[in-house]
């Protein structure tokens, strides 16, 4: 039972969506992370309506349920920096503890800005989750 997402890759320009963050700051901030994610992934950025996501992965739920989702992405959105590291963030216990100032939800990183957060480790963790969705997944170049 394949079913689409909400959220769909688009043609859309992150270019031109980075660009229209009116927040200089943010804009700046979303523009680097864009930049360490395509590094750390070995993606390209597409955007998946208001995400900016890397690289593509298909999933196949125990209810039958199926589709095609990005392997990590970004969001500047009105509150915080919103970075979705799909496996969540039980298996990087050793790098939460030493990213900084943050906030999460199930598969939510919540910063404000770079400054907050240690950006080393956020590389590594970026790395190390789509490596592990890599291994775990049917990954779609």
């Amino acid at each position: 039972m394949t079913s689409k997402n909400k959220t769909q890759e688009t043609d859309a320009s992150v270019e031109k969506f980075l660009n229209s963050i009116s927040d200089e700051k943010k804009r700046e901030d979303s523009k680097k992370i864009v930049e360490i994610m395509t590094k750390m992934s070995g993606y390209d950025p597409k955007m998946w309506g208001s995400i900016i996501g890397f690289g593509k992965y298909h999933y196949k739920y125990e209810s039958g349920r199926e589709g095609d989702f990005m392997l990590v992405g970004f969001s500047p959105r009105k509150q915080n920096l919103t970075l979705y590291i799909m496996p969540g963030f039980d298996k990087y216990e050793e790098y939460m503890k030493k990213l900084g100032k943050y906030s999460i939800g199930r598969s939510c990183l919540y910063i404000k800005n770079l400054e907050d957060i240690d950006v080393e480790i956020l590389k590594k963790l970026i790395k190390d989750s789509v490596d592990h969705m890599k291994k775990t997944n049917e990954v779609i170049d």
